[in-house]
């Protein structure tokens, strides 16, 4: 690990944060100078009136996107219905010993691991491609799942750029699905860390490698998840928000993801990358990695899990490699171009 090369986190500043606000990245491209024009003001105060969310103050980060600062309690997530008398937590809080009986499976209260971060080629607009921690609890066909790391994902950024993102669903991704702060729901906490932000540095390949450690972990004494980056609360989801995941989670999943309509039956396969966007095979400064893999269980002690297994569903045109034996920490690698003539048509 003394060869890597760490991120250095997000284009924010933090000194332009207010205490008891949070921010909304509302992404507008590259803006010229330092100052909003008058033009773009009147396009944030459309955005900030279509979700009633007036602004104390907007900013533009250095890497271009206007960043403004709502009232903590005016926040999106105070719309849904189960969080009309919801009480901000402040913090995650110590857990107490736990005691669950499950008759069959495990419960996992948290989730961790070391991200490896690339920017990799998008096809369409309507598409996305990422890697992440997740999750789920529930039917393969219709679970709940909370999931965060970093997404190239034109629909919801209007960039091809690689983002910091968080996402839940309550069924499988069939009629809800929120990222971010898009829609009520996850609840934001912090000052300097806003979803959506854009990472300075991504990895090269035969070149500098860069990662970020991503944490999702229940407080057993509310039931709220707290998601962490570079272990800094950035928000939690509220327990009200679901009823499996309310309790535990029943599956942990990471890896990477492609979004398209383009995958399966429907030829050409998509184009859209994931992870570096090579086959896995040579590792280290080539693919994809996710490192330091540990999970919480109903013991509260941060450990490797002891059932897991590699799977992918396109293995022609995205590949695995689970590397358990002769390193010193578990780790594995993913990733592939899509579209391929021969492996992947």
């Amino acid at each position: 690990m003394g060869e890597m090369a760490m991120s250095r986190g997000l284009r924010l500043k933090e000194k332009n944060i207010f205490w008891g606000m949070f921010f909304i990245i509302l992404i507008h491209g590259i803006v010229d100078g330092k100052l909003i024009n008058r033009e773009k003001l009147i396009e944030i105060n459309k955005k900030l009136k279509q979700i009633n969310r007036p602004a104390v103050k907007s900013i533009q980060s250095e890497d271009g996107d206007i960043i403004d600062c709502v009232d903590i309690y005016k926040q999106p997530a105070f719309d849904h219905p189960a969080l009309k008398n919801h009480t901000i937590q402040v913090s995650l809080s110590l857990p107490p010993p736990v005691a669950i009986l499950l008759s069959q499976g495990t419960a996992y209260l948290g989730a961790q691991g070391d991200i490896n971060v690339w920017n990799p080629y998008v096809a369409s607009d309507d598409e996305y491609s990422a890697a992440e921690i997740s999750l789920k609890n529930g039917p393969y066909d219709d679970f709940e799942s909370i999931e965060s790391g970093w997404a190239v994902n034109p629909k919801v950024y209007g960039d091809r750029r690689t983002r910091l993102f968080a996402y839940w669903t309550t069924d499988a991704s069939k009629k809800t699905g929120c990222f971010d702060l898009t829609c009520p729901g996850f609840v934001q906490t912090s000052k300097s860390i806003a979803l959506g932000s854009v990472f300075d540095t991504v990895s090269k390949i035969q070149g500098a490698q860069y990662q970020i450690s991503i944490s999702i972990q229940m407080d057993t004494n509310t039931g709220n998840w707290w998601l962490k980056y570079g272990g800094q609360n950035i928000g939690y989801w509220p327990k009200s928000l679901f009823v499996g995941l309310s309790h535990m989670a029943s599956s942990v999943e990471w890896g990477g993801e492609v979004k398209s309509s383009h995958i399966g039956q429907t030829h050409p396969h998509t184009g859209t990358d994931m992870g570096s966007g090579r086959m896995v095979g040579v590792g280290f400064g080539f693919d994809c990695f996710i490192r330091n893999i540990r999970i919480l269980d109903n013991s509260v002690t941060w450990k490797f899990p002891t059932y897991s297994f590699p799977y992918t569903d396109e293995y022609y045109c995205y590949d695995i490699y689970y590397q358990r034996y002769g390193v010193t920490e578990p780790e594995f690698y993913f990733g592939g171009p899509g579209y391929d003539e021969i492996r992947c048509p």
